[in-house]
C-alpha cells in the first residue's frame, strides 16, 4: 500500500465512514435525551456518567474532523443531549425540572420530539417528564421512552436506608447537600429522594403522600405521554458485581429480587418480595427484576467487538400498569442484561461494551422513530413491531 492510500484509508477511518459499524447504523432519530439517576449528571463515583470506561460519552457521533473520543456506531447526524436535574430529590421535582431541561434544549435544536433513555431514576424521572411536555404542548412529544435498571416498583436500598433512622438519613442527607449542592446545583434533598424510591408511602402522618405507588397512578404508562414505552431488565451476581454493590449485597442484606405478590408483602419497600434464595443473578445489586420492567422488555445481544443488536419481547407482554405487572412480568430471568446497576452507565471496572450497548438502544430507537423526510420512501417504513422477538 504506498503512502497516499494509507493516508486516504486513515482519513476515512478517522470519519468514521470506513467503519462497517458506523455503516450499518440506522439513520438519525429525533434527538435522544439522557435521564441520569440518583447521585449523577457529568459523573457518579469519580466516574463518567453516560461514558464508558475510558470517559468517552456514549452519545457522541463521530462527527468531526479526526475525532476519536466518540462512538463510532452512531450515524454521525445523530443529536444527543444529557439533561441535568438536582442529584438528590424526588422524581416529583427531578421530572418537572426534566421536563423544563428538555423544552430548553428542544427550542434551541429546532426539534418537535425527542426520545428519553433514562437510567435508574432517570427512567422515573421521564416518565413525569413525558406527562408534563404533553399537558404544555398538546401533544405526545416523547416519541420513544427507554428505561435502564428503573426502580418503578421500588428498591429495598431505599427502605434500608430509611429504617436506620434519623443517624443515617441525616448522613445521607448531608452528602445529598455537600455533594450535590457543591457538585452540580443548590435544592438537593437526600431524604426526599430515599423516600421516592420506596413502593408505599414511608410516612403516613407527614402530610405527604410518597413512594412508588402514587406515583404510579399519577403517571402511568400511557401512550399519550410517550407513544412506547421499554425497559432494559439488568441483573448480576458474584464477583461480577460492582465492588460496592457486591459488600451491600453480600454483608449488609440480599436484595432479593424476583419474588410475586401485590402491593409490598415483603415489607421490603419494593412491590413484590424475595423467593428466599440469596446471591442468585435476580437484581442488580440496587434494584430487583421485579420492579424494573415497564412496556415491552428489550433484549439486547452483546456482540466481542462493534454494535449489538436490540430486539423487542412480545412474549412477556406489555406492562401497562406499573403497579400490577403480571408473574412472569415480575419474576421471569428471561432476556435479562447481565450487568449491576453501576456498570450499564460505564463505572468500572468491567468489560461491558457502553459504546455499543446505547448505540443499538438508538438504533432500535430508530426504528420507530423515523423522521418525516424518510417516510416519503415507502420501502422504509416500518411494520408495527419490528424486530420483536417471540420465542
Amino acid at each position: 500500500m504506498n503512502a497516499r492510500l494509507l493516508l486516504a484509508v486513515l482519513m476515512l477511518g478517522a470519519l468514521g465512514c470506513s467503519s462497517e459499524f458506523h455503516a450499518a447504523a440506522a439513520g438519525p432519530t429525533h434527538p435522544v435525551v439522557f435521564a441520569h439517576g440518583m447521585g449523577g449528571f457529568n459523573n457518579i463515583l469519580g466516574f463518567d456518567y453516560w461514558g464508558n470506561d475510558y470517559g468517552v460519552f456514549v452519545g457522541d457521533p463521530c462527527n468531526g474532523f479526526f475525532e476519536l473520543n466518540c462512538n463510532p456506531y452512531l450515524d454521525d447526524r445523530q443529536q444527543t443531549f444529557i439533561a441535568q436535574v438536582p442529584a438528590f430529590e424526588s422524581s416529583e421535582v427531578r421530572g418537572l425540572d426534566l421536563a423544563a431541561d428538555i423544552e430548553g434544549y428542544m427550542a434551541t435544536a429546532g426539534a418537535g420530539f425527542v426520545n428519553i433513555i433514562g437510567h435508574s431514576q432517570g427512567a422515573l424521572d421521564a416518565r413525569k417528564a413525558a406527562r408534563v411536555l404533553y399537558e404544555r404542548r398538546g401533544y405526545t412529544a416523547v416519541k420513544v421512552l427507554i428505561s435502564v435498571s428503573g426502580p418503578h416498583r421500588g428498591s429495598p436500598v431505599a427502605r434500608y436506608i430509611l429504617e436506620k433512622g434519623p443517624g443515617v438519613t441525616d448522613v445521607l442527607d448531608t452528602l445529598a447537600k455537600y455533594f450535590g449542592d457543591s457538585v452540580y446545583e443548590q435544592g438537593n434533598d437526600g431524604y426526599a429522594g430515599a423516600m421516592q424510591l420506596i413502593y408505599d408511602d414511608f410516612d403516613a402522618d407527614d402530610g405527604k403522600v410518597t413512594g412508588m405507588k402514587a406515583f404510579n397512578l399519577a403517571y402511568p404508562v400511557d401512550s399519550q405521554y410517550a407513544a412506547r414505552y421499554l425497559s432494559v431488565i439488568t441483573a448480576q451476581d458474584g464477583l461480577s458485581v460492582n465492588p460496592a454493590l457486591f459488600l451491600l449485597n453480600t454483608f449488609f442484606f440480599d436484595i432479593d429480587g424476583n419474588g410475586y405478590c401485590s402491593n409490598d408483602c415483603g415489607k421490603d419497600g419494593i412491590a413484590g418480595m424475595g423467593d428466599g434464595v440469596k446471591n442468585e443473578a435476580d437484581d442488580d445489586g440496587m434494584v430487583g427484576i421485579n420492579s424494573q420492567q415497564v412496556g415491552y422488555r428489550l433484549n439486547y445481544r452483546e456482540k466481542l467487538i462493534g454494535r449489538g443488536t436490540v430486539t423487542t419481547v412480545s412474549n412477556l407482554g406489555f406492562v401497562d400498569s406499573a403497579n400490577e405487572p403480571t408473574f412472569e412480568q415480575a419474576t421471569s430471568s428471561e432476556f435479562i442484561l447481565h450487568q449491576d446497576h453501576l456498570d450499564v452507565i460505564g463505572v468500572g471496572p468491567d468489560t461491558f461494551d457502553e459504546l455499543g450497548f446505547y448505540a443499538a438502544l438508538i438504533d432500535s430507537i430508530a426504528r420507530f422513530d423515523l423522521p418525516p423526510r424518510r417516510w416519503l420512501f415507502p420501502p422504509f417504513k416500518p411494520s408495527p413491531e419490528p424486530n420483536t422477538e417471540n420465542p
